[in-house]
């Protein structure tokens, strides 16, 4: 694999250019010792080769999409400084750059008077997005999908609130029927929908959902953690597009820059549709605050210490890559999912191989084809652990096996769960190398015992 060197040399001018800023203050360098510093870096260096290549195309496994160069570039950059974006007085620019980038973030949804910020990780957008749910409806019942993100049901633990998994219907997304059996039955404060589970990337049937909340009066969270961007794509299903054209009327969302927005870990977005939400976060702070009346980040926040990084770098990449339909950047999204696409279509057609889910978004998941779902478990992992022998990096996903039998009713069911075969086909590049990821496959198919 090619480590990509030419942002080093951009890097160093940006960083002159950032010490411009600073000539007016007396002369100070730190002083360290480089000739250690510079054994330990490469000792730093040859332990990181004890990772997977999750830059590389031939890495199609977890959600692992590498950031920009010019994310890395402007987080490394903000280094030099540090800025902290709890407060004004600790990253006044690298605020105001947040408070830009997050605005576009919620444009991007149809939002222009909303409240949002950045979060170390989605985990922590969603506590925020639920905590502030539970202040508007004390004690009520929280419910999300089978397939939603297990952080949901932690979540409600540490708040201690009532959580309740609602049945996924047989392409794994939220179901309607049992559903409203629960709203029926519960005291429901709070729906979270999913556009793009990150196990199968399901998208719940929002307008559906919406239809629900109207009658029985609900909060609606949208965790589009991983899916969030999704809605900029130009060849999503007649159902996911409507999903995604609904968003705006959800009460909060929550989307991940450091998935598919290139960006590096850890950067999460909350936002919610009413900016009064803001109240529930009052609170006094003796030091933080002293010399500037603007509003801070740490003010409508559940953090405190925040990477001022994080900030800048998203700004950067907004600026490179403006979040707009048909732009690079949507257009590159739209490769991820005609990887997808083609590689469902081959496994679909390949009688070898069975598909419980055709893919709403850039995950595919997959197995080869036997008579029971044990034997589908043992082969699937046997693929996974081909397959990263000859540098193909899959991933496997623990898939419940009644959906299995209904996609597939002549496999005998002996097992609660089966292992399948899950790639994320989040890099644009897979689109070209799909016929090679194939071959690799159909290879790998044909020593399999």
């Amino acid at each position: 694999m090619t480590i990509e060197t030419a942002s080093i040399g951009i890097l160093h001018k940006a960083v002159d250019k950032l010490a411009d800023g600073y000539r007016h203050l007396p002369a100070h360098t730190p002083e360290y010792d480089q000739q250690r510093a510079e054994q330990i870096l490469l000792q730093v260096a040859e332990k990181m080769w004890d990772n997977y290549p999750y830059p590389h195309p031939q890495y199609a496994g977890q959600m692992l999409k590498p950031p920009h160069p010019v994310a890395r570039m402007a987080y490394m950059l903000a280094t030099w400084i540090n800025p902290n974006n709890h407060a004004l007085d600790g990253g006044k620019a690298s605020s105001a750059m947040e408070k830009e980038a997050v605005a576009k973030i919620a444009t991007m949804y149809g939002w222009n008077n909303f409240l949002g910020h950045l979060t170390g990780g989605g985990t922590l957008a969603n506590l925020e997005a639920l905590w502030v749910a539970n202040q508007i409806h004390p004690g009520k019942t929280v419910l999300a999908s089978s397939q939603a993100h297990y952080t949901h049901n932690r979540i409600c633990g540490v708040l201690q609130i009532p959580f309740s998994p609602v049945a996924v219907d047989d392409q794994a997304r939220m179901d309607l029927t049992d559903l409203e059996k629960q709203l029926q039955q519960r005291d429901v404060g709070t729906v979270v929908v999913t556009l793009g589970t990150t196990g199968v990337g399901s998208v719940d049937p929002l307008p559906e959902i919406l239809t629900l909340q109207a009658q029985y009066g609900f909060r609606i969270h949208i965790d589009s953690a991983y899916g969030g961007y999704y809605t900029l794509a130009d060849n999503l299903t007649a159902p996911v597009r409507a999903a995604y054209d609904a968003i705006h009327r959800a009460d909060s969302i929550v989307v991940d820059p450091h998935k598919h927005g290139l960006q590096p870990y850890g950067c999460g977005c909350v936002l919610f549709r009413d900016p009064q939400v803001g109240q529930y976060y009052k609170h006094d702070s003796p030091y933080t605050y002293f010399s500037s009346d603007e509003l801070h980040l740490g003010e409508i926040s559940l953090e405190c210490s925040r990477a001022g990084a994080a900030a800048v770098a998203l700004w950067a990449t907004l600026e490179m890559f403006p979040l707009v339909h048909k732009g690079d950047f949507a257009s590159d999204l739209s490769r991820c999912r005609e990887a997808a696409l083609e590689l469902y279509s081959r496994l679909k057609n390949d009688n070898r191989f069975i598909t419980p889910l055709s893919p709403d978004l850039d995950i595919v998941i997959w197995a080869p084809k036997a008579a029971t779902t044990r034997e589908i478990s043992r082969l699937s992992q046997q693929t996974f652990e081909q397959a990263e022998a000859q540098h193909l990096y899959l991933a496997t996903f623990s898939f419940p096996s009644h959906l299995i039998s209904k996609a597939f009713p002549e496999v005998t069911v002996d097992s609660e769960y089966t292992t399948c075969v899950r790639s994320c086909l989040m890099k644009p590049e897979h689109a070209a190398w799909g016929s090679r990821i194939w071959l690799m496959l159909d290879q790998i198919q044909n020593r399999l015992t």
